[in-house]
């Protein structure tokens, strides 16, 4: 059933499938006054589909996903989920919380992803839609309860999604907690602006001077180099593919661009640009803003053509990731900036992913 909210912006819903437990999920459908579309559906928080236009006009879904819900519980390396507790990894899966060993799920390896086997991105949210004189969007809202997946408390969490006439996706997290625990909400949609192809054509700007190093596994080491006179240098626009095969030490470790880059702020919660993508064909452009510290910017390295959906076959490197953050294994680096939440605290963060072109 579709709810007109005005002449143009609108937002629909429809069934999206069942859940493994059965239970219904769906799938909304919000359009701006542009044109502009953004299908989100309330499993996991996914985005499944971003329509855009090119230089002419031509719209295009430039968001990596499926057509229906089994292949995101199934099969998905995270396309468009919403990322929690903890997004990214922990060593080992394990931290020390005032003064306690906290165990979580190992499901990368030896270490923790992305808050583990049934992290937020499997989980069927609470939706509701809202309207502005300029906007649709979508609230969701889950309660983790004490335990879930390892981690301490009862976190009740609220996500906000909302598309503005200007072409941009806004992304608000809240978060409360009754028992200290880590967390790093983020989101981690895959783009392609060209909608077909690889990305390694696409020109990246991260407004970084540092990045965090990682070792074998992807865990950070502490270290925290500067981006100049590395292949991590996108301070000015660079081809995605330009020095991704490069001889270095943190291209081999993660087989490519599978880092958190370190964003130049005057402010801890300032909110500023953290990259800008161009697409030189198409001519669009991604912009990527954000309260966060940190931005993890993935270039698709595990993509091998073993996933299709909407007609797209996900080969080596057809997807880019950036997903806005605090730093990796935080619980287990003090001098990184601090994750933990805790009772009588808040957490929020927000972040937008904004379309334009250059004709």
């Amino acid at each position: 059933m579709t709810q007109k909210i005005n002449a143009k912006l609108s937002i629909s819903s429809k069934s999206f499938g069942k859940t493994p437990e059965g239970i219904s999920a769906e799938l909304f459908t919000l359009t701006n006054s542009n044109g502009l579309i953004v299908k989100i559906t309330n499993f996991g928080g996914v985005i499944t589909e971003i329509h855009t236009p090119d230089k002419n006009g031509v719209f295009t879904d430039v968001n990596l996903g499926f057509d229906h819900i089994e292949p995101y519980y199934k099969d998905s390396p995270f396309f468009g989920a919403l990322i929690g507790r903890f997004g990214n990894r922990i060593a080992k899966g394990t931290f020390t919380l005032d003064g306690k060993r906290i165990t979580l799920d190992a499901n990368n390896g030896k270490n923790h992803l992305h808050g583990g086997f049934a992290g937020f991105d499997k989980v069927l949210w609470n939706a509701s839609s809202f309207e502005t004189d300029k906007s649709v969007g979508l609230t969701l809202k889950y309660l983790s309860v004490d335990g879930d997946q390892g981690y301490p408390g009862n976190l009740q969490v609220t996500v906000v999604y909302e598309l503005t006439n200007d072409n941009e996706i806004l992304v608000k997290y809240h978060a409360v907690t009754d028992k200290a625990t880590p967390v790093n909400l983020t989101q981690h949609a895959y783009f392609n602006l060209a909608g077909k192809g690889d990305v390694l054509n696409h020109e990246i700007l991260i407004n970084a001077d540092r990045f965090t190093a990682i070792d074998a596994e992807a865990i950070p080491t502490g270290d925290l180099p500067l981006v100049e006179n590395t292949p991590f240098d996108f301070r000015s626009p660079h081809p995605i593919g330009e020095r991704i095969n490069d001889e270095h030490e943190q291209i081999k470790n993660g087989i490519g661009y599978d880092h958190n880059f370190v964003l130049n702020k005057s402010g801890t919660k300032e909110y500023s640009l953290a990259a800008r993508v161009y697409e030189p064909i198409s001519g669009r452009v991604l912009e990527v803003f954000t309260t966060e510290p940190g931005v993890q910017f993935y270039s698709g390295n595990y993509l091998n053509g073993s996933l299709s959906g909407k007609g797209w076959n996900y080969t080596h490197r057809s997807g880019f990731c950036l997903e806005p953050q605090h730093f990796p294994d935080s619980p287990n680096q003090p001098q990184f900036p601090n994750t933990i939440l805790r009772p009588g605290e808040e957490y929020t963060s927000s972040m937008s992913y904004k379309f334009s072109v250059v004709k």
